[in-house]
């Protein structure tokens, strides 16, 4: 029997049956995001109030100063002048070219995302790493989050959001958090049952060896999944201007729909550079982090 005839036997639904279907849950969540949308987006009013002073912040602080405080924080996190002076000199030009303004809008909405992937995933890998139901249970989640395009689940989060900063958010922390969350799963369950043993022998109990032994040793992990969330979240920039998140984005979307080359080539080596400065930075505060777990200074 050809492979034609094998298909041709199985019970498909006819094309009528399908549009009912189709149409039966579309209106039941165009019904949802009448009746639950508004209750739903004022559930994000504060995050939308922090996020929207945060935005100001930026904008209106001195570029000096700005400047000032990511070359100190990049020093801090990497003890290298080098890393420091190259961070200083990347937003130099970067406000130099024109792009000051909407790389603050960028990193404002960046860094609050990643805030709530961290904030959100790093307890989800924890009870991962607990319990092999929840495993079970969330793996395949983060299986379908880091499948489906991201045009797709745009959708539902615009027909119950709108456009806007809060469904970019949600956009954004929906793409970023499977690294996290994986990560600091692997990363808690790989640790060394011999030194768990020892805690336990020591009278550790257990929310003592869960945050005093595992999760400091599997730090290095749980860094490597923060550093793979930023730098997907900075891969979300171009698509989330797109549901009317300022910032970089935009203008490498309009260079693309109005053939503007030198825009689009200006304000996507102004997202490299962040790019590069992020997983810089934290990749060199994740050996730091080793190293002193290691004994070594």
């Amino acid at each position: 029997m050809s492979d034609a005839s094998w298909l041709s036997e199985i019970p498909q639904l006819d094309r009528k049956q399908l549009l009912d279907i189709r149409k039966t849950l579309d209106g039941a969540y165009r019904e949802f995001s009448r009746e639950y949308g508004d209750t739903i987006e004022s559930l994000f009013d504060p995050l939308l109030s922090f996020l929207i002073w945060f935005e100001k912040l930026l904008l209106s602080s001195p570029w000096w100063l700005i400047i000032g405080i990511l070359a100190g924080l990049a020093f801090v996190a990497s003890r290298s002048w080098k890393l420091t002076l190259s961070v200083a000199v990347a937003f130099f030009l970067i406000g130099f070219f024109g792009m000051w303004d909407n790389t603050m809008r960028t990193m404002s909405i960046i860094l609050v995302s990643t805030f709530v992937a961290i904030a959100l995933g790093i307890p989800t890998g924890i009870l991962m790493a607990q319990s092999k139901k929840a495993r079970a249970v969330i793996t395949p989640i983060l299986d379908i989050m880091q499948t489906m395009p991201a045009f797709v689940y745009l959708i539902p989060v615009v027909m119950l959001l709108g456009i806007g900063k809060i469904p970019g958010v949600i956009a954004v922390v929906i793409y970023a958090i499977p690294p996290v969350i994986r990560l600091t799963d692997l990363g808690i369950r790989l640790v060394d049952k011999d030194v768990l043993e020892a805690s336990t022998a020591y009278g550790a109990s257990p929310m003592q060896r869960l945050f005093g032994v595992q999760v400091p040793l599997a730090m290095p992990n749980i860094m490597a999944g923060i550093n793979q969330t930023i730098m997907m979240a900075l891969a979300m920039v171009v698509i989330a201007s797109m549901i009317g998140v300022k910032g970089l984005g935009q203008p490498v979307l309009k260079s693309i729909t109005n053939q503007y080359f030198t825009l689009g080539l200006l304000n996507g080596l102004a997202i490299v550079a962040l790019a590069i400065i992020f997983d810089r930075v934290s990749q060199s505060y994740a050996k730091r982090t080793q190293a002193h777990l290691g004994g070594r200074d």
